[in-house]
């Protein structure tokens, strides 16, 4: 008996629709699910609501920027990873460990194949179980007599 697969649900934060529409697009291609936020506060009142696999999000927008959304967006469930996309990856010194993002995405004309490799990377390390978790029962030793 097989089951069907219940699609990862993304949520996609950009305040350009065009890229919002592009990147949807090439997400539900992909099989999943995607909801978008065309501002950063939309998508806080989202993610609070709903319950998301993992988050796109662009970094320059009006209200808040990826950086603080991140920030919002991990108070909340900290376990989701989170892709943040910029064209300004370089000159602002963009990286995980100054945006709190899982991964960071420079916009340029590879940017659909990097999408692909990043999301598929962070939902299968998702589903993943640690090693660690799995607990291991001691052996009983017969003694023989």
């Amino acid at each position: 008996m097989t089951f069907a697969k219940t699609p990862a649900v993304i949520l996609l934060v950009d305040d350009n629709k065009m890229g919002l529409a592009a990147r949807k697009h090439v997400l539900e291609e992909l099989g999943y699910q995607t909801i978008t936020a065309s501002s950063a506060q939309t998508a806080v009142d989202l993610f609070e609501t709903n319950q998301f696999d993992l988050v796109i999000t662009d970094y320059k927008m009006p209200d808040l920027s990826g950086i603080q959304l991140i920030q919002k967006l991990r108070t909340v469930r900290a376990e989701v990873p989170v892709i943040l996309i910029s064209g300004f990856v370089d000159v602002l010194g963009l990286d995980e460990q100054t945006t709190g993002a899982d991964v960071v995405m420079m916009k340029s004309a590879n940017e659909v194949n990097h999408l692909v490799r990043s999301v598929t990377r962070l939902l299968n390390r998702k589903l993943k179980k640690p090693v660690a978790s799995v607990t291991a029962r001691p052996r009983s030793r017969k003694k023989s007599g």
